[in-house]
């Protein structure tokens, strides 16, 4: 399974950016795909997921900013991230989940993409 996440970038405080993850290797429709961060100098917390049918679920954080969406024809995952603020700024991460989850940490995922970068500037 590979993954790629595209997206990141610079943006200011208030802005929006949407990150993408393309999947390959195995039937995408079948599994859950998360979203996860990771700020300088601290874990890895999780950001949201989408499960197999399109319900998603996301951190207090990033309710109401956050948005993960999915494509299954093109196998590519999204997030769509707006009212960006600073504290936002991190490498994010995609993941396909494995059978059972749980969906909501990190060990209920088989597989991760490389990391895109986003910085929110205040």
């Amino acid at each position: 399974v590979q993954l790629q996440a595209s997206g990141g970038g610079l943006v200011q405080a208030g802005g929006s950016l949407r990150l993408s993850c393309a999947a390959s290797g195995r039937t995408f429709s079948s599994y859950a795909m998360g979203w996860f961060r990771q700020a300088p100098e601290k874990e890895r917390e999780f950001v949201g997921f989408i499960g197999r049918s399109g319900g998603t679920y996301y951190t207090d954080p990033v309710k109401g900013r956050f948005t993960i969406s999915r494509d299954n024809a093109k196998n590519t995952v999204y997030l769509q991230m707006s009212s960006l603020k600073p504290e936002d700024t991190a490498v994010y991460y995609c993941a396909q989940a494995g059978t059972y989850g749980p969906y909501n940490s990190a060990r209920g995922y088989d597989y991760w993409g490389q990391g895109t970068l986003v910085t929110v500037s205040s």
